[in-house]
């Protein structure tokens, strides 16, 4: 299936960019009480709805799941997902809240990552990509945001960038030291190319203690 996939969870409210008409909305348990206080369409609803403040509106496409399962909510939607055909997977609304949960999520995005899906999580003040292997990014400068980043499986090599201070050329990062923690723009646009293993960019504003 063509188009993007965004999946809303239940951490923080952030939806930080606009919804796009052909995008897929996936909503998770309280990320149905979030689509709907933004004036987001739900195509489907899923989860064990332990955490939903609100009925569901009538209508709206729901798979229910029992409490005690293997999968978070995050990553029932993001199965879903990868198992309609979708390649880009943005998921919002999945920081901040219970580190457990947060932590979870960023697990989720390397699962879709392992399988080909170009994916994102996205804050108002904070955007990681799991980019999978052999792939490339462009991102815009944001003055005030540094870019790090970081293994998310045992290695990842054969890394490239381009447009920050501290390059890399054939660059290795490994899951066990924070090589790439906070590097800094030199131009409006930094390109980064994937080898092999998963890399996580995360594209994050600095506080004023960092300024």
């Amino acid at each position: 299936m063509k188009g993007r996939a965004v999946i809303i969870s239940g951490g923080e409210f952030s939806i930080p960019e606009r919804i796009e008409e052909d995008d897929y909305i996936i909503a998770c348990d309280r990320g149905c009480d979030y689509a709907s206080d933004a004036g987001v369409r739900i195509d489907i609803a899923m989860g064990d709805f332990d955490s939903i403040r609100r009925p569901l509106p009538e209508g709206i496409r729901c798979e229910r799941f029992p409490k005690e399962k293997d999968d978070t909510d995050t990553m029932l939607a993001v199965k879903h997902a990868l198992s309609h055909g979708f390649r880009e997977i943005m998921i919002v609304c999945a920081l901040g809240g219970r580190a457990d949960h947060q932590t979870a999520n960023l697990q989720t995005a390397v699962y879709a990552a392992k399988r080909g899906a170009r994916t994102s999580i996205r804050s108002g003040r904070c955007c990681i990509y799991a980019m999978p292997e052999n792939t490339a990014i462009t991102l815009t400068r944001k003055n005030g945001f540094s870019v790090s980043l970081f293994a998310a499986t045992d290695r990842a090599e054969g890394i490239f960038t381009e447009g920050l201070k501290y390059p890399l050329a054939d660059g290795t990062l490994t899951n066990d030291f924070p090589l790439g923690t906070s590097n800094e723009w030199t131009s409006d646009k930094a390109v980064i190319k994937s080898g092999s293993g998963i890399l996580l960019v995360i594209v994050a504003g600095k506080t004023e203690q960092d300024r």
